[in-house]
C-alpha cells in the first residue's frame, strides 16, 4: 500500500508540473488578487488527509491573516512536527543565532530546529512522517539562508523517500538576475548552489531547479509538487505583508539586501541595531569622510550589534527609489577606496557572500563596477538559459 501511494504521488506530481498559463498582461494585476500558494488548498488538503505531516516553516508562513499552522489545524490536519530555519519559528532570533529546538507553547507541536547542531532532517526526525510541507518567504538572494534550508530538505525527503509539498509565493527581488555565480570550492551555508547572488526564481522554482539539475548529494531527486501562485509574473511588484527576518524590515531593505549584504563581509555596519537595517551603512573609522551618522544599539534580531554604541558615519539610502534592476556595487567599491586601512576592509566572510574570490580581487585591483559586472555576464547567459527550464511564471525577458 505503501507503495502504490509513493508511486500516486510522483505520478499527480508529474500530471501538475506544468507551467501556469499567463497572458502579457499578467503584469498589470494588482497584488491584491495575488493567491499564494498556501491560499489555494484545494489543491494540497487533500493529500494530506488522514497523514502524519511536518512542516518546513517559520512566522511568514500565512494564510490570510491566519498562520498556516493554525489553518491546517482547522481543516483537521495531523501536524506532527515543525522543522523550523534560521532565525527561528517566530522569526526574531539574531543573524547566526543558533535555534534550539522546543515546543510551540500554543499548539505544543514539537520544533526541530534546522539551524543548531543539524541543518538537515535526520532519520529519527522523520519517522512517523508521511509528507512534508514547506512554506517559508524567500527574498531571492542566494545568500538567504532559508534556501539553504530548502536545499537539505529536499535531501533529506530524497533519501528517506519522503514526498515534499512547496506552497510557492512571489519573489520580491524577482524582476532582475546579476552577481557572480558560485564557485564550488566557496560554497557554505550562505551559498550552496552555482547559482548568481539574485537568482531571479521563486521558492519553488528554485526547488525545480535543484531536482532537475541534481544537486542534491548523489544525484537523487524528490518527490516535488509545487503549488504556484497564482496571478503572478515576474514583473509582478509584491510588497511582503510579514517581514521575512528581523533585520529585513520594509521593501526598502529587501531591494538594498543583495547589495548591502557585502558589507557583512567588512568591519562595516549595515544598520544592525538601528530602526532603518540594511538601509545605512557605515563604521566609526569614516568620521570626516560621511557626515551622515547613526548608532547600532541592542535590539530584537541584533542583541550585539556591529560597533554597538559606537558613533558610525557613512551614507543613507532610505529614499532610494524602486524598484532596483541590478547589483550596485558602487557604495562598496566607494567604501573601500576611502577606507583608513584597505589592508583590512575584507573578512574570511566576504568571498562565501559573493561566492568566489574574484569579486574582492577585482575590487582590490581597482576594477569599476561597471567593469566588474561585465566579468558575470558569460555565465549568467548560461545560467539564464537553464533557468528557462523551471521557469512557473511569465519571465521578465
Amino acid at each position: 500500500m505503501r507503495a502504490f501511494l509513493w508511486v500516486a504521488f510522483i505520478l499527480l506530481v508529474c500530471i501538475d508540473y506544468k507551467k501556469e498559463s499567463t497572458s502579457a498582461n499578467f503584469w498589470r494585476i494588482t497584488q491584491s488578487k495575488l493567491l499564494v500558494g498556501a491560499e489555494q488548498p484545494e489543491k494540497y488538503l487533500d493529500l494530506l488527509r488522514n497523514k502524519h505531516v511536518a512542516l518546513v516553516v517559520n512566522h511568514t508562513a500565512r494564510v490570510g491573516e491566519k498562520h498556516l499552522v493554525d489553518f491546517l489545524k482547522e481543516q483537521g490536519i495531523n501536524i506532527s512536527k515543525i522543522f523550523v530555519p534560521e532565525h527561528g519559528f517566530r522569526g526574531t532570533a539574531d543573524a547566526g543565532e543558533k535555534v534550539d529546538s522546543s515546543v510551540d507553547s500554543q499548539t505544543n507541536i514539537p520544533l526541530i530546529s534546522l539551524y543548531g547542531k543539524e541543518k538537515k532532517p535526520s532519520a529519527h526526525s522523520l519517522q512517523n512522517v508521511d509528507i512534508l510541507v514547506f512554506d517559508i518567504q524567500d527574498v531571492g538572494v542566494r545568500f538567504y539562508t532559508y534556501i539553504s534550508t530548502l536545499h537539505y530538505v529536499m535531501e533529506a525527503c530524497a533519501e528517506h523517500q519522503k514526498p515534499l509539498i512547496v506552497l510557492d509565493r512571489p519573489n520580491p527581488n524577482g524582476h532582475y538576475i546579476d552577481g557572480p555565480i558560485l564557485e564550488k570550492k566557496f560554497s557554505s551555508f550562505v551559498g550552496i548552489h552555482p547559482i548568481p547572488v539574485v537568482h531571479g526564481l521563486t521558492i519553488g522554482e528554485l526547488a525545480l531547479m535543484i531536482n532537475g539539475e541534481k544537486w542534491l548529494e548523489g544525484g537523487r531527486e524528490v518527490a516535488l509538487r509545487v503549488v504556484p501562485v497564482r496571478h503572478y509574473t515576474h514583473l509582478t511588484p509584491y510588497s511582503l505583508p510579514v517581514k521575512p527576518s528581523p533585520n529585513l524590515v520594509n521593501d526598502v531593505a529587501i531591494a538594498l539586501y543583495p547589495s548591502l549584504c557585502f558589507f557583512e563581509g567588512t568591519d562595516i555596519s549595515v544598520g544592525r541595531g538601528t530602526p532603518f537595517p540594511f538601509q545605512v551603512v557605515g563604521a566609526p573609522e569614516y568620521r570626516g569622510i560621511y557626515t551622515f551618522a547613526f548608532v547600532p544599539q541592542p535590539s530584537e534580531g541584533s542583541k550585539n550589534p556591529l560597533h554597538n554604541g559606537k558613533i558610525c558615519y557613512g551614507i543613507d539610502l532610505r529614499n532610494t527609489s524602486l524598484p532596483i534592476y541590478k547589483l550596485d556595487l558602487t557604495i562598496l567599491i566607494d567604501f573601500y577606496q576611502k577606507a583608513p586601512h584597505r589592508e583590512n576592509f575584507f573578512n574570511s566572510f566576504f568571498d562565501k557572500l559573493a561566492g568566489t574570490d574574484k569579486l574582492r580581487k577585482q575590487i582590490q585591483e581597482g576594477m569599476t563596477a561597471e567593469a566588474i559586472r561585465q566579468t558575470w555576464q558569460q555565465e549568467l547567459i548560461l545560467y539564464k538559459q537553464m533557468r528557462k527550464k523551471y521557469l512557473l511564471y511569465q519571465d521578465f525577458e
